[in-house]
C-alpha cells in the first residue's frame, strides 16, 4: 500500500492552493497527493462562482486574507509560471460598491473604520457623490455607500485554479481522478484514506478541502462539520443601459450584479435557503425578484433580458458565515478549511498558504488566523461576518 505525507481531499482552488504552497516550500519534502473526484471540474464551486474578490469586510481575518489574494493574483502571472508560460488569469480592479439606506448606515461606517485600519483602499461616498460618480444608478433611496477604490474586482477563476494546479504538479505534487469514501481513525490520528475504487492510501497528515462534500469526509473520521450546501443561481442578462466604470454593486436589497462579457452577471440569496445539492436554476429568482429589484436600482434594466443562467453550491458555516481553519481538537493529523460561504476563491491563496504553515511549522506564521479554527464552532461563540453576498 502507498504511504503519503500529506493527502489533499479537494482539488479545486482551496485544495490546489494548499497543494501549491507545500509545493513551494523550501522546508517542506515530503509528498503531497491530491484527490479530486471529478478532474473536469464542472460542477465545482470554483468555476460556478461570481469569480469577485473584495477587501470590504468586518473580520479582520477576511480583509487580510483577501488583502493576500489580491496580491498573489496580481503576481499570478510569475508565480504561476512553468517554462516560461505564464497564465492569465484576467484580473479587472473595477471595486465593489456597496449601496445602504439610512438604517444600514451605522453598519457601513463601523466596517469602514476597520477596513481603513487594516489599510483597505475604500471610500465612503455621500448620494450626491454616488450621483456624480454612477449617474446611471438611482440614488434617491439611498443615504451612502461605499467604493473600493483598488484591490477589488474580478477574475477568470477556473484559469486561476489550473494555474494552480498545474504549478502544484510542475513542483512535485500528484493529482489522482478518485473519490474519497472514507478516512479512517485509530485513536487521535487518521492513518489511511479509502477511495470509491477499493484503494487505499496511508498518509501522515490530512487536509480536508473537500468543498460542499466536506461534512461526510469529516463524518466518516468521527467529527460533526457544521457545513451545509446552499444553492446560488448565477444570471447572465444583456441590456441597452451602458454602464461606464461599473463595478460589482450589491444593493440595500441584497442583489448584486457586475459587467460580464456583453452584459451582466446578478444574483442574489434566495429568500428561503435550504440545504441544496442539485444544479437546477430557479429563474423564479430573476422574475419576482431581481429583475425588479435591478431596474428600480438601475432604469435601463428595464430592457433586461436573461441570456442563460447556472446554479453552484455554497459551502456555508450558518455559525457565522466564515472558514472553520485548522485541526480539531480530538484528531491531530486532520486539518480543516470548510465552510467559506462563498468566500473561498478570495481566499484561497492566504488559507493554502496557512495549511502549508500548519503541516510544516505547526502554527500560523505571516498571518493569524487562530480565531477562524474550530474552538469557537465547540463553544458555540460566533466570530460573525458582516458583509455576506
Amino acid at each position: 500500500m502507498e504511504t503519503i505525507d500529506v493527502v489533499v481531499v479537494g482539488g479545486a482552488i482551496v485544495g490546489s492552493a494548499a497543494a501549491y504552497f507545500l509545493a513551494c516550500e523550501p522546508s517542506f519534502r515530503g509528498s503531497v497527493l491530491v484527490l479530486e473526484k471529478d478532474a473536469s471540474y464542472q460542477h465545482c464551486a470554483t468555476g460556478r462562482s461570481a469569480a469577485s474578490i473584495r477587501h470590504q469586510f468586518s473580520t479582520p481575518e477576511n480583509i487580510q486574507a483577501s488583502q493576500f489574494g489580491t496580491a498573489f493574483i496580481r503576481e499570478a502571472g510569475s508565480r504561476l509560471a512553468i517554462d516560461g508560460e505564464t497564465p492569465d488569469v484576467g484580473f479587472r480592479e473595477a471595486g465593489y460598491l456597496f449601496l445602504a439606506q439610512a438604517a444600514q448606515r451605522g453598519v457601513l461606517e463601523a466596517n469602514h473604520r476597520i477596513q481603513r485600519e487594516l489599510g483597505v483602499h475604500a471610500a465612503l461616498l455621500a448620494p450626491d457623490a454616488i450621483a456624480e460618480r454612477f449617474p446611471w444608478l438611482a440614488t434617491g433611496d439611498l443615504d451612502i455607500a461605499s467604493l473600493g477604490l483598488s484591490g477589488e474586482g474580478w477574475l477568470d477563476a477556473y484559469g486561476l485554479m489550473r494555474a494552480l494546479r498545474r504549478k502544484a504538479i510542475a513542483l512535485g505534487a500528484r493529482y489522482r481522478e478518485s473519490e474519497v469514501t472514507g478516512l479512517v481513525r485509530q485513536g487521535r490520528r487518521i492513518t489511511h484514506v479509502e477511495m470509491s475504487d477499493g484503494s487505499r492510501v496511508a498518509c501522515s497528515l490530512v487536509i480536508n478541502a473537500a468543498g460542499s462534500g466536506a461534512r461526510e469526509v469529516a463524518r466518516s473520521a468521527g467529527i460533526a462539520l457544521p457545513v451545509e450546501s446552499r444553492k446560488r443561481c448565477v444570471f447572465h442578462f444583456t441590456s441597452p443601459a451602458r454602464l461606464p466604470n461599473c463595478p460589482l454593486v450589491i444593493d440595500p436589497a441584497g442583489a448584486w450584479f457586475r459587467p460580464e462579457g456583453d452584459g451582466f452577471i446578478c444574483g442574489i440569496s434566495p429568500p428561503d435557503d435550504p440545504e441544496c445539492v442539485d444544479f437546477e436554476v430557479d429563474h423564479s429568482l430573476w422574475d419576482e425578484v431581481l429583475w425588479p429589484a435591478l431596474a428600480q436600482r438601475v432604469p435601463g434594466f428595464e430592457a433586461a433580458r436573461v441570456r442563460h443562467a447556472w446554479a453552484g453550491h455554497y459551502d456555508v458555516h450558518p455559525l457565522d458565515h466564515n472558514v472553520i481553519l485548522g485541526a480539531h481538537p480530538e484528531v491531530d493529523n486532520l486539518l480543516f478549511a470548510n465552510g467559506f460561504s462563498g468566500h473561498g476563491l478570495q481566499q484561497a491563496p492566504a488559507v493554502g498558504r496557512a495549511l502549508a504553515e500548519l503541516v510544516v511549522h505547526g502554527g500560523f506564521r505571516t498571518l493569524d488566523l487562530t480565531r477562524l479554527g474550530w474552538q469557537r464552532v465547540i463553544e458555540g461563540r460566533p466570530l460573525r461576518e458582516v458583509n455576506v453576498v
